[in-house]
């Protein structure tokens, strides 16, 4: 698809296809509005903007559609993005699931949400070093973390469908 393509979608399709990128309706509505795009590059800009400041409850919404790091896709996320972001995460590898499992499991304590991080591209060892430099932050750098964490998805998920 292009973005000239997602212009002339009707709005439920349109809906349906942002949704998949970014379970946040604000954000849904807002991109959908900013049509016709023309081109992928005024599309992906709007689509960055609208993302950058999403509420805590925008947060909660988005992070429902998200499997912890080292799990598959269940109901309610993106099967098929997710199961590609982290295809470079290999559970069966030596202890790499069992120290996911804690990790995430510290940071649901620490933080009361899914570990979330653009995974697409990242290595376990990777993602386990930054899951562990993660549970020093304070909640506010944190949170900062996850907004732009939620944005890169969103706009790797959009770059991905157009």
């Amino acid at each position: 698809m292009t973005a000239p393509t997602l212009d002339t979608l009707p709005d439920a399709q349109a809906r349906e296809l942002l949704r998949g990128c970014l379970a946040v309706d604000r954000w849904v509505e807002e991109v959908l509005a900013g049509r016709p795009y023309g081109d992928r590059d005024a599309l992906l800009a709007t689509a960055d903007l609208a993302a950058r400041d999403l509420t805590p409850p925008e947060v909660d919404a988005a992070l429902a559609g998200h499997p912890r790091i080292g799990e598959r896709a269940g109901a309610g996320h993106n099967a098929e993005a997710s199961a590609r972001e982290q295809a470079g995460v290999e559970p069966a590898e030596g202890d790499t699931a069992a120290r996911l499992a804690a990790g995430n499991a510290a940071y649901e304590r620490r933080f009361g949400r899914v570990f979330l991080i653009c995974a697409a591209g990242r290595s376990a060892p990777q993602i386990l070093a930054e899951l562990d430099r993660r549970l020093g932050n304070d909640d506010d750098v944190e949170r900062a973390e996850v907004l732009d964490n939620l944005r890169q998805i969103a706009l790797l998920r959009l770059e991905e469908a157009v």
